[in-house]
C-alpha cells in the first residue's frame, strides 16, 4: 500500500575504492586494459548492467544516478561538513574526522578497535584510523601538481576543480549527496551488501548525519555473500561469470531469478551449474503447468475460496522478511490443490506479478498441436523454444528446433503461430 521511489546510483567515477582510500583507480586500469576511456568503461559496464536486469525480468529503479553527473552535490555537501567542523586536510585530500561523531559505529555495533584492526591499513596523516577520504586531490609520482604550469604531470582522466584544489570525491560522499537530493535527507530504506556494514554504510550515516542532524536511513537491508562451488568470485580463480556468459551456455536467465528465489537473501547462497540446471528443470516444469491451465475466471464458491488460501500463505511468506523460498513452495503447493484450472490460474497470475516468471507468456503462447501424443519430453523443449523466440534469442530457438526434430518431431512457424507435428516415418 506505499508509494515507492527507487533509487539507485551508477558509480560512474573512478575512485581508490581501498578501505585505506589508497592504491590504483580501477577505472583508470579498466581504461588501459580495454584500450578505451574512463568514460567509455563506464558507459560500457553501465550498459551491461542494464543488460543484465532486462535479462533477469527486474524492474528498473525510477531515477538512475551517474555520479559524474552529480560532483557538484558531492562538493557542496564536503563543504557542508568543512563549515561544521568535522573535516580536515592532509597533503593528499580532504577527510571526515571520525572522532567528531560519537555514534560512528551504532550501525556495526563492532568496538571501534575492532574496526580499526585490519580494516584500514595505511593511516598515514589521518587522524584516526576509521577517517575516511571526502576529496582527494590530483597527483603524480606522490606530489601534487599544479597541471596548467607543468605539462610532464600525468593527470587522471577524471577530475574537477573544487574550492580545495584540482581532485575527485572519496569512495563514499556520492551514495550521501545523490540519495539525499532524490529522496531527501532522510528516508526510509537502503539496500547493500554485508560487507559495506564496517565502512560504506558506516560512513554514509556519519557524513550524512553530521550534515544534516538528522536520521539518515530508517532501515538498512543487508543481503549477503553469493559464491561460487564455495569459493569467493574472483577473476584469478576463473569462476566470475555474467549474467551474458550464463545466457552464452544455454541456460534461461529467469532461471537464474528462479535459483535466486531458492536461498533467502540474508543466507549466502552457493552458486553451482548443478544448481542452476535444477532451477531451470523446475522453471521448465512449471511453465509446463502453467500452459496446461484454463485461462483465469472470475472463479467463485469452494475455489475461489481455497485459492484465496494460498495467496494469503503466499503474501505472508513475502512478508516474512521477503521470505522467497516459502513462496515458491506455496507456488508448488497452490499447483497440486484440488481446486478448478482457472482458480488456480488467477492466483498464480498474481504470484508471478512479484516472481516476474513471465508465466503469462507461457499461457498466451500461439502454440498449436497438430499430434495429441506428443510426449512430455518434445512439449518441454517446444515450449522453451518458444520462450526463447519471445526473448528474440533465436540462434538458441533454433539449436532447440533442430534437437526436436532429431527425436522425430518437426516445428512449423506460420501467421504468427506455431505447429508441431510427429515426422512421418
Amino acid at each position: 500500500g506505499f508509494n515507492v521511489k527507487h533509487v539507485m546510483n551508477i558509480t560512474d567515477v573512478g575512485h581508490l575504492v581501498s578501505e585505506a582510500d589508497e592504491g590504483e583507480d580501477k577505472m583508470e586500469k579498466g581504461a588501459k586494459k580495454f584500450g578505451l576511456s574512463v568514460f567509455e568503461i563506464a558507459k560500457k559496464f553501465e550498459n551491461q548492467f542494464k543488460n543484465s536486469i532486462k535479462l533477469l525480468n527486474i524492474k528498473m529503479p525510477d531515477l538512475l544516478l551517474r555520479a559524474t553527473e552529480h560532483i557538484k552535490e558531492q562538493i557542496e555537501l564536503v563543504e557542508v561538513l568543512e563549515e561544521k567542523g568535522f573535516t580536515y586536510k592532509t597533503t593528499d585530500g580532504i577527510y571526515f574526522d571520525t572522532s567528531k561523531f560519537p555514534d560512528y559505529n551504532k550501525l556495526s555495533r563492532q568496538p571501534l578497535e575492532k574496526i580499526k584492526i585490519g580494516a584500514r591499513v595505511g593511516i598515514g596523516e589521518k587522524k584516526n584510523p576509521t577517517d575516511f577520504a571526502l576529496w582527494k586531490f590530483s597527483y603524480s609520482n606522490g606530489r601534487s601538481f599544479d597541471f596548467a604550469q607543468d605539462d610532464s604531470a600525468s593527470r587522471r582522466q577524471m577530475e574537477w576543480e573544487s574550492p580545495w584544489g584540482v581532485g575527485f570525491p572519496g569512495w563514499h560522499i556520492e551514495c550521501s549527496a545523490m540519495s539525499m537530493k532524490a529522496l531527501g535527507v532522510s528516508f526510509d530504506i537502503h539496500t547493500g551488501g554485508i560487507d559495506h556494514i564496517n565502512i560504506h554504510h558506516t560512513n554514509e550515516i556519519a557524513q550524512s548525519e553530521a550534515a544534516s542532524g538528522r536520521p539518515f536511513v530508517k532501515y538498512w537491508v543487508h543481503h549477503n555473500f553469493l559464491v561460487v562451488e564455495n569459493e569467493k568470485m574472483s577473476k584469478s580463480l576463473q569462476n566470475f561469470y555474467t549474467v551474458e556468459d550464463i545466457v552464452k551456455k544455454g541456460y534461461d536467465p529467469l532461471a537464474l531469478r528462479y535459483l535466486y528465489f531458492q536461498t533467502h537473501y540474508r543466507q549466502e547462497m552457493n552458486f553451482t551449474f548443478e544448481a542452476l540446471e535444477s532451477a531451470q528443470t523446475a522453471l521448465n516444469r512449471l511453465r509446463e503447468e502453467t500452459s496446461s491451465l484454463e485461462k483465469p475466471e472470475a472463479s467463485q464458491g469452494e475455489a475461489l475460496r481455497g485459492c484465496l488460501k494460498f495467496e494469503q500463505k503466499f503474501k505472508n511468506a513475502i512478508d516474512d522478511d521477503m521470505n522467497m523460498p516459502q513462496a515458491l513452495a506455496i507456488v508448488w503447493e497452490l499447483l497440486k490443490a484440488d481446486y478448478s484450472s482457472s482458480a488456480k490460474a488467477q492466483s498464480l497470475f498474481k504470484f508471478d506479478e512479484i516472481l516476474g516468471l513471465n508465466l503469462d507468456q507461457v499461457q498466451s503462447s500461439k502454440l498449436k498441436v497438430q499430434n495429441e501424443e506428443i510426449p512430455k519430453e518434445i512439449m518441454k523443449l517446444v515450449l522453451e523454444r518458444e520462450e526463447l523466440r519471445k526473448k528474440r534469442r533465436f540462434h538458441l530457438a533454433d539449436q532447440l528446433r533442430n534437437k526436436i526434430k532429431k527425436m522425430g518431431y518437426e516445428i512449423e512457424d506460420k501467421n504468427g503461430e506455431s505447429e508441431v507435428k510427429k515426422l512421418k516415418s
